[in-house]
């Protein structure tokens, strides 16, 4: 039975039809415009993210069927629409830092350490529930439309599905909602102070399904299909890279980067400023994760392209970087929205270290690459400071940089870890497919797909230890004279 992935992500929509196999076939693939109307401000219109999700599923389909549809997202982005299915403003991207006030105002009032223990989160723009407040607070009519019951939020997920069941479904599921920072993640269920702190009606939220769950279905793709999974992107990932296993570990490498490492039934509590997550929700168990958030990966790459304009394609800054001096090294922090985890620090900018009159591209786009290696150092040091038992581990990697072998490299080096990397690299989608196939007995369950996960190509360290440290040091000392100004 073939099972189509819907795979919405930050600057494109996608679907994917994979067949009985649980391998991808054919796919179709659509960008849309992004939106920057302040700076730190980023904006989608949701009838682009409709629009692209429903051509892209239609062309991957080609007038064939499926048995099932999972969905998979970009995080964290907000969008509000009334009881006819209309936005009242463009969606706030999961990247934009407009709320850091009302975020100094919370923490000052004392709040943060009551909400990461009901959320797991801390109190950041990132997250869904301050651009939810925004909207309420800025847009005209707003308040006195969700006070009335006429408005509905929804992470893009709960857009998707809206749209696909044409209105008769307002739900997510709890990978979702546990990063709206509005959800306790041990209760199961959205924080009613939380929500009346930030003047937010309970009548907007919607449903909260386990991940496996039924979301109702869709007769707009060819006869009547089935929406049978949904997970956000990065819990969409670890499941791709069957990583249901306590102490499993993968990192996402796509616009930003982002590490979960799975805890089981355990919601371990960070001392080291990474989140507390949910990984899954399966037939009503809920499984944890410590989750490290970085913004800017890929996005360092489109930034060599698109800014500096010293490379014209992504696959370029690979070679390029090959032939920068080894005695000339570069320390780039590209904190160009800000640093997440484990830092967080979303006042801090992007700024380059050691610089000489013989800086020059190859130098540049080999800081770029050597960044993302040192943000997922950090995110490794906290999590095994977080949980001593996660011991030595392989970290799993998928998304688009993981096709620099060059890259992967230098991960591995930076980590002293192995890094994996899979021969299916559409993990993300793969997740979703996985949830909507084995909900609906298609697929095999966790332990039948995980033995089914193929590697590509395992990366060993070759760094040596002294010069590892030397590396991760200056690398630490530029992040603290970063945030420090």
């Amino acid at each position: 039975m073939s099972i189509l992935a819907l795979d919405q992500g930050t600057t494109s929509s996608r679907a994917i039809l994979f067949g009985d196999d649980m391998a991808p076939g054919r796919s179709h693939q659509l960008e849309f415009p992004q939106h920057f109307p302040r700076s730190g401000w980023v904006e989608h219109d949701p009838a682009d993210i409709w629009r692209t999700t429903l051509e892209s599923a239609g062309a991957a389909l080609a007038g064939e069927s499926a048995a099932a549809i999972g969905i998979t997202n970009q995080r964290e982005t907000v969008v509000v629409w009334d009881e006819d299915g209309r936005p009242i403003h463009n969606a706030i991207v999961w990247q934009d830092r407009r709320t850091a006030g009302l975020c100094r105002t919370l923490r000052a009032e004392g709040l943060e350490e009551e909400i990461t223990a009901r959320t797991g989160l801390i109190i950041d723009p990132y997250f869904s529930a301050t651009k939810l407040a925004w909207l309420l607070e800025h847009v005209d009519g707003a308040r006195e439309q969700a006070e009335a019951g006429k408005l509905r939020f929804g992470t893009v997920d709960s857009w998707l599905i809206w749209n696909l069941t044409e209105g008769r479904v307002h739900a997510t599921d709890a990978t979702n909602a546990c990063r709206t920072m509005l959800y306790d993640i041990h209760k199961g269920a959205w924080d009613e102070d939380i929500c009346a702190r930030l003047g937010i009606p309970l009548s907007m939220l919607p449903d909260v399904r386990d991940s496996d769950g039924d979301f109702g279905e869709t007769t707009l793709l060819g006869g009547t299909i089935p929406l049978r999974g949904v997970a956000g992107d990065q819990q969409a990932a670890t499941l791709g890279q069957a990583c249901f296993a306590p102490g499993m570990l993968k990192s996402t490498y796509g616009t930003g980067c982002f590490a979960l490492l799975n805890t089981g039934g355990e919601a371990v509590t960070s001392e080291h400023r990474l989140l507390t997550t949910i990984a899954y929700r399966l037939a009503g168990q809920t499984t944890y994760a410590l989750e490290g958030s970085i913004f800017i990966a890929g996005a360092v790459v489109q930034w060599l392209r698109d800014g500096l304009k010293i490379i014209d394609a992504a696959p370029d800054a690979q070679p390029l970087a090959e032939t920068a001096d080894e005695g000339h090294r570069l320390t780039l922090v590209p904190a160009f929205t800000g640093l997440g985890a484990p830092h967080w620090a979303p006042e801090a900018r992007g700024a380059i270290f050691g610089l000489t009159r013989n800086s020059g591209p190859a130098e540049f786009a080999r800081a770029a690459l050597e960044s993302v290696g040192f943000q997922t150092a950090d995110l490794m040091s906290a999590m095994k400071a977080d949980w001593p038992q996660m011991g030595e581990t392989v970290l799993r990697v998928d998304g688009g940089m993981t096709a620099s072998d060059w890259t992967m490299q230098f991960l591995s080096d930076i980590l002293g870890a192995p890094v994996d990397r899979p021969q299916v690299q559409e993990t993300t989608a793969l997740g979703a497919a996985w949830l909507a196939g084995q909900a609906i007995g298609a697929w095999p369950g966790p332990e039948g797909f995980s033995d089914a996960w193929q590697l590509d190509r395992r990366f060993e360290p070759q760094m040596e230890e002294g010069a590892r440290s030397k590396r991760l040091t200056e690398w630490r000392d530029a992040v603290a004279r970063t945030i420090g100004g």
